[in-house]
């Protein structure tokens, strides 16, 4: 079938340019795929990504491309082999998205949703694994063998055992180990492109050969550095696989808060209601909400009163009062009350479908080439015309025996080691000082971009504040009534004011007969009279009783969220390191303005939905600037995913924590600052080592080509670069702590 599809596309290349056979077709996705987030553009095209097991080599990519945009109704169709991601565009009125899937089945490739893509590469991990073990193993060997050398004191048959053992060592971790490195150098040669992993495969393949014939002549090879570079890439690949995946993660997360099912009510049935799957819950059907509940649709309220919490919206704490003729979302909590919402929008057309779209769109931005990325090209290209110049003129000078030793000295002392390891060293010294401070970054790119950031945009509500409500203003007597009456109350409102009140070291008195309203308020018996405690002015609630002459001076509470103690102080690190502050917040302007007089903030976006902040971040990124995002709550997801670099509080909602490429440990906005000082001085040296170790490798190849460097000089040459590497991330946080105190 596979066959019959290509060739009817006129595609039979793929048969002369693939490099591996592909899998037999297995049984496709039987899932709903209608839960597949797509997305619309205004001409009806719909949009949808999704993950494809099986592919081998670019030949698979470029098969399934083209058969795909053959396909009627196909307007684009990108596979990406790196991540192995589809991005497909089809008129709906033409084709479907399991029509497409089956069509990508039948190649015999296996498509997915990307909620299902959060597996993590086990095989990479094995490699990775292998790979670790083999370097101290072989280091370990080497070892003995420097020391029987330095003062001659091995048997030449434990030296000879020594030799053997260690190629075999090297033996899995070249030929399989260091697989990815050769793949994607071969790829990169037949699309005509000098990347890094050109230069780490000629320096594995060329340490593994002379190994070879090093043992044989029983001399020293370089098998320890062979194995130990391949080892530390393969952990770093590790590392950046798991960052990919959370997005995913987070994806899933979000349109987990959605319920599966749905109590609807049958209209044509005398009003009786049925629990049915959500996938049969349509526009227009009405749907009841206990208290407890996650509303299962997008819709407005037709009858009952509550109160919403609303946090994956606006990612305020504080409950919402909803009465008929409100809209609500689906994914958020009824706190108390009943009601009954007309559906408007369900399944992928609610808010928090896409939501989850923009995270997982944000997963395919593009990162910044490093400076390696950039050098490693020209490095790979003059090392090869120094090292075939070296070869043709000590030829024609002494012939081959001369000509070899003299190439492969050129060869193995330009390794590209320092060069591959620059970053990832430096970049391991400032994510441990910016531990230290309180900022996990979950890699050392993200470390490297967050140095680059001159923007910073903050979520208020469990960010710049505490995130919770509490009592700011209340007479004692006033605080002693309303705590009796919410003493056993389980609301965000209650729980503040017994708090304030065991501070404030008032006992609580004992209510009787009471009776909580939602979205009104509560009352009940105390000291024999009967008080009603409801909301009164913005951020305040009010005391009443059947006589007024028993009310206190001052009956009202005033309720508010405080900042967090130290965000004046971050704030001020903020703007010394030379950037501006935003605080983007869902509340009231007057409530978002007063929050930044008190922190220092410099600008203030109100009103702002997870839209508006994602908004806001592209306008920034469009202006040329580099954004970092700190948020806690679910409604933060799609804008720390948007920004250049988004941190999460660890307090925060799970599928923020999970998405964010930074979590925030301690309560305080001070990691933040302190985060990107470990981050520049990262970079900075990055930049230094990359200098040195390109200085280091003019010196030493300008001195294997002149013949001053044999074997045995090799040997204590080629660990001086990565010496140099070690040695300038060791003063990053030497460097972090300068910047401190000044």
């Amino acid at each position: 079938m596979a066959a019959a599809i290509i060739r009817g596309a006129g595609l039979e290349r793929y048969y002369a340019e693939r490099t591996e056979f592909a899998p037999r077709p297995e049984p496709a996705h039987t899932g709903d795929w209608d839960a597949v987030p797509v997305t619309s553009d205004a001409r009806g095209i719909c949009e949808a990504r999704l993950v494809v097991d099986g592919l081998r080599c670019a030949s698979c990519v470029w098969v399934t491309e083209r058969v795909l945009a053959r396909t009627p109704g196909v307007v684009r169709a990108s596979v990406s082999y790196a991540t192995g991601r589809a991005t497909l565009r089809w008129n709906p009125s033409q084709v479907d998205l399991p029509t497409l899937a089956r069509r990508i089945a039948a190649l015999g490739y296996r498509p997915r949703p990307l909620a299902l893509a959060t597996a993590p590469d086990r095989g990479l991990m094995v490699r990775a694994g292998l790979a670790l073990f083999a370097s101290l193993a072989v280091m370990g060997l080497y070892e003995g063998l420097y020391a029987g050398w330095w003062y001659d004191a091995m048997q030449p048959a434990y030296a000879a055992l020594f030799r053997w053992t260690s190629l075999a060592l090297a033996t899995p971790v070249t030929l399989w180990c260091a697989e990815p490195f050769f793949a994607g150098a071969w790829s990169g040669l037949r699309n005509r492109v000098l990347h890094m992993d050109l230069p780490i495969a000629l320096g594995v393949l060329i340490l593994y050969v002379h190994g070879i014939v090093a043992t044989l002549l029983r001399q020293d090879a370089y098998l320890d550095s062979l194995t130990m570079l391949v080892a530390l890439l393969l952990v770093g690949r590790v590392l950046e696989s798991r960052g990919r995946r959370r997005t995913t993660e987070a994806a899933a997360a979000l349109v987990g808060h959605v319920p599966r099912t749905a109590r609807r009510v049958d209209d044509g049935a005398a009003g009786r209601i049925t629990v049915v799957p959500m996938s049969e819950i349509r526009p227009g059907d009405l749907v009841d909400v206990a208290a407890g509940e996650e509303l299962p649709v997008d819709g407005v309220v037709r009858e009952g009163t509550g109160q919403v919490r609303m946090a994956l919206l606006t990612g305020e704490a504080a409950p919402v009062p909803v009465a008929p003729g409100d809209r609500v979302i689906a994914g958020t909590l009824l706190a108390d009350g009943a009601l009954t919402v007309a559906a408007e929008a369900v399944g992928v057309g609610t808010v928090v479908h896409r939501m989850a779209s923009q995270l997982q769109l944000a997963q395919e931005r593009a990162m910044t080439p490093t400076s390696a990325d950039r050098i490693a090209p020209w490095f790979t290209a003059g090392t090869l015309l120094v090292a075939a110049a070296t070869l043709a003129g000590w030829w024609i000078v002494g012939g081959a025996e001369l000509a070899v030793p003299r190439t492969v000295a050129v060869l193995v002392v330009a390794c590209p080691c320092a060069l591959a390891l620059a970053q990832p060293l430096a970049a391991a010294a400032g994510l441990a000082a910016a531990a230290r401070r309180g900022l996990l970054l979950r890699s050392g790119d993200v470390l490297l971009e967050l140095a680059l950031v001159n923007e910073v945009g903050l979520d208020k509500t469990g960010t710049v504040t505490a995130g919770a409500a509490v009592v700011t203003a209340a007479d004692d007597r006033t605080l002693r009534i309303a705590a009796g009456l919410e003493r056993y109350s389980a609301h965000p409102i209650a729980r503040a004011i017994t708090a304030e009140a065991g501070r404030r070291g008032i006992p609580l008195p004992r209510a009787a007969d009471v009776h909580e309203t939602p979205g009104v308020g509560v009352e009940g018996m105390v000291d024999g009279r009967r008080w009603r405690l409801g909301g009164g002015a913005s951020g305040e609630l009010l005391l009443s009783g059947d006589d007024p002459a028993t009310l206190p001076p001052d009956p009202t509470i005033r309720l508010g969220d405080v900042t967090r103690p130290d965000a004046r102080h971050a704030m001020e690190q903020v703007r010394r390191l030379g950037l501006r502050s935003t605080l983007l917040t869902g509340d009231h302007p007057d409530t978002a303005r007063q929050v930044a007089a008190e922190t220092g903030v410099d600008e203030v976006l109100a009103r702002a939905d997870p839209a508006a902040k994602v908004s806001w971040v592209r306008a920034r990124q469009q202006a040329g600037r580099r954004v970092v995002f700190a948020g806690d709550g679910l409604n933060d997801g799609p804008a720390l995913a948007a920004a250049d670099i988004g941190i999460a509080m660890s307090s925060g909602a799970a599928a923020s924590v999970l998405v964010a490429d930074g979590i925030v440990s301690p309560p305080s906005l001070v990691p933040i600052a302190a985060g990107i000082r470990a981050a520049r001085a990262a970079r900075a040296a990055v930049n230094r080592s990359l200098r040195r170790s390109i200085v280091y490798n003019v010196l030493a190849v300008s001195a294997a080509v002149a013949g001053f460097v044999n074997p045995l000089v090799a040997a204590v040459l080629m660990p001086l670069s990565s010496g140099v590497v070690i040695w300038s991330a060791a003063r990053v946080e030497r460097a972090v702590r300068r910047d401190e105190a000044t």
